[in-house]
């Protein structure tokens, strides 16, 4: 069976990376060991425009937000599956210094695709929120469950469930073959996994772990609360709360040290007791060093390419950067150096 592209991974990038390919009308293949994408089907799915400690726009976020809820309803569309929620997100100050600051933004052009509201007063006396905050729009959540679930069906005649083994890849004039698969090029799109490939370990992947909580609490806003802590209502009483971010304790599971400082977090910010943990999880977040994406073709290797480390912004970034990353294969257009694996071509 000769095709275009071999993808190896259906998480979050593979699956939107696959999707444009075949809506390019590409013969496409994807391997995929659904347990493996602990990363994606463990990810909380926020996309928020002003993140971090200072509450900045998020990088590139004029080119990225525009893709975001337009792509992923197209997926909706074309799977009848729901998956993504817009949500406003707010933000509490927490200082008066910091509400006088934003202010100053609201007059700003750059703010005015994002900002709903500027509040200087408390939203609910269930918030320690005695400053106010910020109310964002352009904003919301995906579940990722559903989503991979939903586009694993859609695939499903080129979806091959099984753990990929590099060492049954092999080179066969211009075509690489794997199994019965002859394919003019092979997309590495599965996480960690890139990191024990022989073409990729060069790169600078920097692992994160993060965990996060399910839990029951009353108090069911129509927005998120992101601040140290995010709190995402998801049904009735049910909120996610999340997350935590250690690149040290790299091992699989749950600890109580994360469990114990999501709670405090959550503590300092609703005002209101947990009436239960639901569920305690983690994943390991395919970031990397200089916490850009790794996109591009292997410097020697013909038909060798990589998708891959979009780290905890998944979300956010892989429509606008699947979009690029299709131009590249199709059209030989450039990749924004920020993201091209060439700026670590140095280290080979």
């Amino acid at each position: 069976m000769e095709i275009d592209f071999l993808l190896i991974g259906q998480g979050l990038a593979g699956t939107a990376l696959a999707y444009r390919l075949k809506q390019a009308g590409k013969k496409i293949k994807i391997i995929d060991n659904p347990k493996a994408n602990n990363s994606s089907r463990i990810a909380a799915g926020l996309f928020n425009p002003v993140t971090g400690r200072k509450m900045v726009k998020t990088w590139n976020a004029d080119l990225l937000f525009p893709m975001i809820i337009p792509f992923y309803q197209e997926l909706e569309r074309i799977t009848g599956r729901k998956f993504l929620t817009e949500r406003p997100i707010y933000r509490p100050f927490l200082t008066i210094e910091e509400q006088n600051e934003w202010m100053g933004h609201s007059a700003d052009p750059g703010f005015e695709t994002y900002l709903e509201k500027i509040h200087q007063e408390s939203q609910s006396e269930h918030l320690k929120d005695p400053f106010g905050g910020v109310m964002l729009r352009n904003s919301g959540w995906l579940n990722i469950n559903n989503l991979l679930d939903a586009m694993s069906a859609y695939f499903k005649e080129e979806l091959i469930l099984e753990q990929f083994d590099e060492d049954l890849l092999s080179r066969t004039d211009e075509l690489w073959k794997y199994g019965g698969i002859e394919a003019k090029a092979i997309i590495y799109c599965n996480g960690l996994g890139s990191m024990r490939s022989k073409f990729f370990n060069y790169l600078p992947f920097a692992p994160v772990k993060g965990e996060i909580l399910e839990v029951k609490q009353e108090f069911t806003p129509d927005y998120v609360v992101n601040r140290g802590v995010f709190r995402v209502h998801l049904k009735d009483n049910i909120h996610r709360v999340g997350s935590t971010y250690t690149k040290h304790d790299l091992e699989v599971g749950p600890t109580n040290e994360a469990k114990t400082e999501l709670l405090e977090k959550l503590i300092d910010l609703v005002r209101l007791p947990v009436g239960e943990i639901i569920s305690h999880k983690t994943g390991i977040r395919p970031a990397t060093r200089d916490r850009k994406p790794f996109l591009g073709k292997h410097p020697f290797e013909d038909g060798v390419y990589i998708f891959n480390g979009f780290g905890a912004k998944g979300v956010s970034l892989i429509p606008y950067f699947s979009a690029q990353m299709v131009d590249h294969l199709l059209k030989n257009k450039a990749i924004d150096f920020e993201v091209d694996i060439a700026r670590y071509f140095n280290y080979i």
